[in-house]
């Protein structure tokens, strides 16, 4: 059955605090210490740039708290673009968020909970090839699992809101205790203090760290590929902080939402910078820097835990991340079909997207989510589209920043309930660290931002076919 019933305004302040959190919060703090540790080699350094990387992702927060306030609607970021520079922007942003950024997200997160269910159940992982070809092509236990998580998560948030919020309610609160306890256990019953001296003593030394012949390999940075380095090594610690802006999308079931969006973003993105930065504290405190660049398959978080738990430690990792990645997919189905929902308001995507069932929700965008994630768990693709469209996020949360200033100016008299801290230093600042980002990426990684770019351009002749059809149907 299907309703026109508008949006159902249930979710609270909570609700968006823990969708922000749940979001946010995936596999990537467990695994992405290890390159950046590579990059940089020293506790000193790995620590600025979760740091920065946490300055940065809550300057964006703060930003869109005014941008929310004025346009507290289904949509989030598209809408934002779509009222800063028209309908073109926002659509190629809302192309860009199918193609990949938002269903690559959530199949790469799919199968990684399925990848780490492996652990308890072999024939589950990504051992098991089911398929293959002489091409390199396969598929394994582990991508069909993951498409079944994708599946029923999918039908739990086509039955109402109600049941997404409680998933999302029980996951991130375990979550997040989780993390907080593996923190405490990780200073109180570690007592090899001469792990974390011996960090502490070369703290500011950087440089970068590899294998040769079986041998671990030093290569002393200078100030100017220093930068560099953390530049490339904020592209782990950022994705790992994304999908803060997934509340945003869901606005039009929030409560008051020109308050609640603000103040979730800002408290969700402070708690989220406060776990990681104690993580990796931790990390510090319990593995050598050399341990955490070299942890086997990167996963820092399990030899950490072996160091405190001992054989227990890995089984305790795998089911954390599970509940993680379990929580963190619940949060991207449920905010994502709520743009595709707007687009197709705007008859920028299939028609039927734009409705909701009796429950109040977008099914059918819901389903259409569904099946393409699951097709890129298929390709086995996830990961790399994930890579070449990292350079093209920035370059969306720039122009959404840029598009705060753009809107004072044309559209001076929209109240504005929450007006962006620190404007205008705090939303510049944050284009100007952005665009450095974008611009050592493009110079050190021109084949993925490229492609990146080739992904979103695709966007442009798909555009001006929807809006020659439009313009077809009117006449």
């Amino acid at each position: 059955m299907e309703s026109n019933n508008s949006f159902h305004r249930s979710l609270t302040l909570l609700d968006g605090t823990l969708m922000v959190i749940g979001s946010m919060i995936g596999s990537g703090i467990f695994i992405v210490s290890a390159d950046i540790a590579r990059n940089v080699g020293s506790a000193g350094w790995l620590i600025v740039v979760w740091l920065i990387s946490g300055f940065i992702t809550l300057s964006a927060a703060l930003s869109y708290g005014e941008l929310s306030g004025m346009y507290p609607h289904a949509g989030g970021q598209y809408v934002y673009l779509r009222e800063a520079f028209g309908k073109m922007f926002g659509f190629l942003y809302g192309w860009a968020f199918f193609a990949v950024i938002q269903t690559g997200t959530i199949a790469a997160v799919g199968v990684a909970f399925a990848k780490f269910t492996g652990y308890f159940i072999p024939s589950l992982g990504d051992s098991n090839i089911l398929l293959g070809t002489a091409e390199g092509f396969h598929i394994s236990a582990a991508q069909l699992l993951g498409i079944a998580v994708i599946v029923v998560l999918t039908y739990i948030n086509t039955r109402g809101v109600e049941g997404g919020k409680w998933i999302q309610f029980i996951f991130t609160f375990a979550k997040i205790a989780a993390l907080a306890a593996l923190v405490i256990f990780g200073f109180i019953w570690v007592k090899d203090v001469g792990i974390a001296h011996a960090n502490w003593d070369m703290a500011w030394f950087a440089k970068k760290l590899g294998t040769e012949g079986g041998a671990i390999t030093h290569e002393s940075l200078s100030p100017n590929t220093l930068v560099i380095a953390i530049c490339v090594s904020m592209v782990g610690a950022l994705f790992s902080s994304d999908a803060w802006n997934n509340v945003t999308f869901i606005a039009g079931e929030i409560k008051k939402p020109e308050r609640n969006i603000g103040l979730s973003l800002f408290i969700g993105t402070v708690v989220v910078t406060l776990l990681y930065v104690s993580m990796n504290f931790m990390y510090l405190n319990v593995l050598s820097v050399t341990e955490i660049a070299n942890a086997p398959a990167d996963r820092v978080a399990v030899a950490a835990a072996q160091k405190i738990f001992g054989a227990l430690g890995t089984g305790l990792i795998a089911g954390l991340i599970m509940v993680s990645t379990f929580g963190c997919n619940n949060g991207l189905i449920l905010s994502g079909a709520r743009v595709y929902y707007t687009m197709a308001k705007d008859g920028l995507f299939l028609p039927s997207a734009g409705k909701l069932n009796a429950k109040g929700v977008p099914a059918k965008a819901l389903w259409m989510q569904c099946i393409w994630a699951s097709v890129l768990c298929l390709s086995g693709q996830y990961g790399n589209l994930l890579d070449f469209i990292i350079f093209t996020v920035l370059l969306f949360y720039i122009l959404t920043i840029w598009g705060i200033f753009r809107l004072r100016k044309t559209q001076p008299h929209i109240p504005r309930p929450y007006k962006a801290f620190g404007y205008p230093v705090i939303p510049l600042l944050y284009i100007l660290m952005a665009a450095v980002i974008c611009v050592v990426l493009l110079v050190s990684k021109p084949g993925y931002t490229m492609l990146g770019l080739v992904i979103v351009l695709i966007g442009i002749p798909i555009y001006l076919y929807l809006q020659k059809r439009e313009r077809g149907a009117n006449e």
